[in-house]
């Protein structure tokens, strides 16, 4: 069996008959909803990201938590908070990504977070720039439970690499991930799923190729070309790959003028609003990880329960005015992902 065949096996393991009952009634209400043009909701979350920290090391120049723009605070998830998440969610939960903005390592309970979930039969994934693994913490790491491991390797020279990871150091994000294949390897691990993405953008289209070479002389289980959001897109970047396949953005032609437009149509529907939502490290439920600066929140996991908050009159709202007229809510104007699959 490859690798990414075992990755979908651990998922497979996690659907037991109640979950698998509730993605049911998940599925029919978000159909059901965009024939009606009415939220209707049946069932909790599918799948929900929650933020270890805010905090990060890097200074990554779209991404707020390098440009440390934020308006929200910084800090870190605390376990009672995180245990509070799972406790209610894990009936009905399979899948949760312990990412949101930030460095998940940062966080000194991050793998505490992965085996409690992990413990409930939860399938679990995070994405990390790999610069604050030793040994002994890739040895952690497969122990924890964790599934699916997301390594950013944004270039395969140091010169490229630092282009965007602002701060960065390459061979701290190669020797890590040698330490965690090693650590696999010498764990008989099956469960672990090390992915290295690849976001492209202008100045590293170019090392695509010699990405994939890397990779597989490295022993990764998957190589992932991530397009790349832009926030100031309309006008041209000097972030934007020339090449369109790589590029969320096509280039238009108008008199006198040129610019650029986001390829996905905002259609008035989107899944992710009805099958799972995030959680800020401080608790706060948002609808969308497009909403990073957490400008959207809809209830807290502190003061209320998640099902108040889930089947609420705010979050009711909220997906009225999805199927309404999506193009006029700020965090979906920039959106590549929200409706692709379901169209």
């Amino acid at each position: 069996m490859n690798a990414n065949a075992r990755d979908g096996l651990n998922y497979f393991k996690t659907v037991n008959i109640q979950r698998l009952l509730n993605m049911i009634k998940v599925l029919g209400s978000y159909y059901l909803s965009r024939i009606v043009k009415k939220p209707i909701h049946c069932g909790m979350p599918i799948s929900v990201s929650i933020e270890p920290t805010t905090s990060c090391n890097l200074r990554c120049p779209q991404c707020p938590s390098g440009l440390r723009s934020f308006s929200r605070e910084t800090g870190m998830l605390e376990f009672d908070t995180f245990k509070k998440v799972i406790d209610e969610l894990a009936p009905s939960l399979t899948y949760l990504t312990l990412y949101f903005q930030g460095e998940p390592y940062l966080n000194p309970h991050f793998l505490k977070f992965v085996n409690y979930a992990s413990s409930q039969n939860i399938y679990t994934a995070t994405s990390t720039n790999c610069h604050h693994m030793t040994i002994d913490k890739a040895k952690e790491t497969v122990e924890s439970g964790l599934n699916r491991l997301i390594i950013s390797i944004d270039g395969t020279t140091q010169e490229v690499y630092k282009q965007y990871r602002v701060g960065g150091t390459l061979t701290k994000v190669i020797e890590g991930t040698k330490m965690l294949v090693d650590a696999k390897k010498s764990a008989q691990n099956t469960s672990l799923h090390i992915i290295w993405q690849f976001i492209v953008f202008k100045h590293n289209e170019h090392q695509i190729e010699e990405f994939k070479a890397l990779a597989k002389a490295i022993g990764v289980d998957e190589l992932g070309i991530k397009t790349a959001q832009i926030y100031d897109y309309e006008n041209g970047s000097e972030l934007i790959p020339e090449n369109e396949e790589y590029s969320r953005y096509s280039k238009e032609e108008v008199i006198y003028t040129s610019g650029y437009s986001l390829k996905n149509k905002l259609l008035n529907h989107c899944w992710r609003m009805w099958q799972g939502c995030v959680f800020t490290w401080d608790g706060h439920v948002v609808p969308c990880c497009f909403d990073k600066d957490a400008t959207h929140k809809i209830g807290n996991i502190s003061t209320h329960t998640f099902k108040s908050i889930w089947h609420g009159e705010a979050y009711k709202q909220f997906r009225k005015s999805m199927l309404v007229s999506r193009k006029e809510i700020d965090i979906c104007t920039n959106c590549s992902e929200g409706t692709k699959v379901w169209n």
